[in-house]
Parts: structure tokens; C-alpha cells; sequence
């Protein structure tokens, strides 16, 4: 253990004498002084000594790393010093350098579009934590611990009974037991789920939940407004189809999908939401009178819908943080 600490004093002491720029002061503190530095290594190698031996060695081991910190710490001034002291030229007779101002996100963009559109179908504007209780992602929307369909949603868990959101459905949960109906809501948000990474889905992803609840709420009501969305964001010409689907917390239940065309390449349907009329069990989790009270919620990727109106073939490239991806928007 001497040896090794004698080397290490040694070895840091000949090569920040060399050491002439910033640079090469940060190469030596990694070796020496980081986290998975020469000196921490010794440190665990000495918490292996024999009991009698650490109160010896240990002393010499934190003198050893406090000369070095201390001789870092000089050096650091130094080279501060220095650069200092060199006079900055300016040639006034050059032009201005130019301020470019940054843009807004294509998905952002897209949500406030979306946003716009509901606001103007009478929809209000709520959202919730993206850290969320099992209670609230999977329970109380009629999914029970052993239910199937959690099966759907690869989930992050932070612990057994907090994760991060699969869905903005939660807020549903949330709204409906803080308010009273009529309610007419949507909740934009991200979400996250445990997927692999491929063209069409990511683990992050934003998506907008919409709930509307009140009495003789019915399935043509809630088609209506999802093909008024459609003709208002894509245009009056856009295909689309409902086909049946299944989700737990509503019954019945459709996929919207729509018509998707790139350059070059064959059409095809891309789903887009899920919807369906609010399970009455939902209502009843909630405190609400489903005797009473019927609704329609429904569920849509921010992602997919960009991908949609803009033509882009891959999802990830909005995560990329690529400018000349970025300024094309």
C-alpha cells in the first residue's frame, strides 16, 4: 500500500509539472482526482486493509490526496492567470456579429395547433404530474393488478407504487373527481413507456387525452367532434376510419386512423387515437353517477399527428435536436 501510494503521489506530481493548458490540468484530474480516478481506487483498496493497518495508512492516503487537490487547485490559478493577462484584440472595423433568435419546436407547434382547435370546440385545458400513482394510471381506469391489458404499456416504475405516466389519462381521474359534470376537457402532456426505438414509436412521447362528460353524450357525438378535429388540422379532403378496438376504461372502443402518403412511396393507414365511450366503471371509481351521466374520451399522439401533417418518416428525428431538421419548421 506504500508503494502504490508513494507512486501515485510521484506520478501526479511529474505530469502536473508538465501541464500547459486547460486541457491537459482536466486529462491529470481525471486520473488522478476523479471519480474513477488513481486516488479512489487506492481509497477502496484501502477499506480491504486489515483494522490495525487503516489508521496508518489511511492518514498518508488523505495527505497524499490533499497535496494533490492543493497542487490542482494552484495550477487551475495559474492557468487562469495567465489567460488573463493576455491582451484581447478587437478590430472595430469588422461588422456586427449576427443574432439569430431560436425557433419554436415542431412539436410544440403541433400541440398549439392542436390546443387551438379543441379551445375552439369548447374544450378546456388541464394537465397533471408525469410522475403518477398505479392508483391513478391503471386502477381507477379499470385496470387491475392482474388485468391483461397492462401488458399494452411497458411501463416505467419508479417504485411499487409510483411511475412514470403511459398515459395522460390520469388527469381524467383527476378532473372528474375534483369537478362535478358537465365536463369538456383535454390534457396535453408527455408521456413514457418501456418500448424499443424504431421509426414509429419512442420511448417519449406527448399526447393529448380529451373527456367529455354529461348526460345523452353519445358515440355520434364523439365522431363528430374527432372528424371536425381531423378536416381542421389536415384539411377538408384528409382520409379517415373508426375501426372497433379495446381499451379497459372504455366500452365501446374504437382507432382512428388515417391515410398516409410520402413522396415516392405506397399509401397506408397510420392510426392515430384511441377512443370510445367511458367505461361506466370509470364513473364509478371516480364518484360519479354512471346511471346518470355517460361520456366519450379519446387519445392522440402529438408525434404521429406531426409525422402525419409534415410528412416526416421517423420519430425519433424530433428527439434528435438536429438544426437542419429543425429549421425546416
Amino acid at each position: 500500500m506504500l508503494d502504490k501510494i508513494e507512486s501515485a503521489e510521484k506520478g501526479f506530481s511529474a505530469e502536473i509539472a508538465e501541464v500547459k493548458d486547460d486541457e491537459a490540468l482536466e486529462a491529470v484530474r481525471i486520473k488522478y482526482l476523479g471519480r474513477k480516478g488513481l486516488f479512489t481506487e487506492l481509497f477502496e483498496e484501502f477499506k480491504q486493509l486489515p483494522k490495525e493497518e487503516k489508521p496508518k495508512y489511511g492518514q498518508m492516503l488523505n495527505k497524499a490526496k490533499s497535496s494533490a487537490q492543493k497542487k490542482f487547485d494552484e495550477v487551475k490559478i495559474q492557468l487562469a492567470s495567465s489567460e488573463s493577462e493576455i491582451q484581447e484584440y478587437i478590430d472595430l472595423s469588422l461588422p456586427g456579429r449576427k443574432i439569430e433568435l431560436g425557433s419554436t419546436h415542431i412539436l410544440t407547434q403541433t400541440l398549439n395547433e392542436i390546443k387551438q382547435i379543441f379551445k375552439g370546440l369548447g374544450f378546456s385545458i388541464y394537465e397533471g404530474p408525469e410522475l403518477e400513482s398505479d392508483h391513478n394510471n391503471f386502477e381507477m381506469l379499470n385496470f387491475p393488478a392482474d388485468h391483461p391489458a397492462r401488458d399494452m404499456q411497458d411501463t416505467f416504475f419508479i417504485n411499487d407504487k409510483f411511475l412514470l405516466r403511459t398515459h395522460t389519462s390520469p388527469v381524467q381521474v383527476r378532473l372528474m373527481e375534483s369537478k362535478e359534470p358537465p365536463l369538456r376537457a383535454i390534457m396535453p402532456g408527455k408521456v413514457y413507456r418501456n418500448e424499443a426505438l424504431s421509426a414509429k414509436s419512442y420511448c417519449l412521447f406527448h399526447q393529448v387525452e380529451g373527456l367529455y362528460v354529461d348526460e345523452d353524450v353519445t358515440f355520434a357525438e364523439l365522431k363528430g367532434t374527432l372528424v371536425a378535429f381531423a378536416k381542421q388540422f389536415f384539411g377538408d379532403d384528409v382520409k379517415y376510419r373508426f375501426r372497433p378496438s379495446f381499451f379497459p376504461f372504455t366500452e365501446p372502443s374504437a382507432e382512428v386512423d388515417i391515410w398516409w402518403e410520402q413522396k415516392g412511396k405506397p399509401g397506408k393507414w397510420l392510426e392515430i387515437m384511441g377512443c370510445g365511450m367511458v367505461d361506466p366503471n370509470v364513473f364509478e371509481n371516480v364518484g360519479i353517477d354512471n346511471e346518470k351521466y355517460v361520456g366519450y374520451a379519446f387519445g392522440m399522439g402529438v408525434e404521429r399527428i406531426a409525422m402525419l401533417k409534415y410528412g416526416v418518416g421517423d420519430i425519433r428525428v424530433f428527439f434528435d435536436n438536429d438544426k437542419r431538421f429543425l429549421q425546416q419548421f
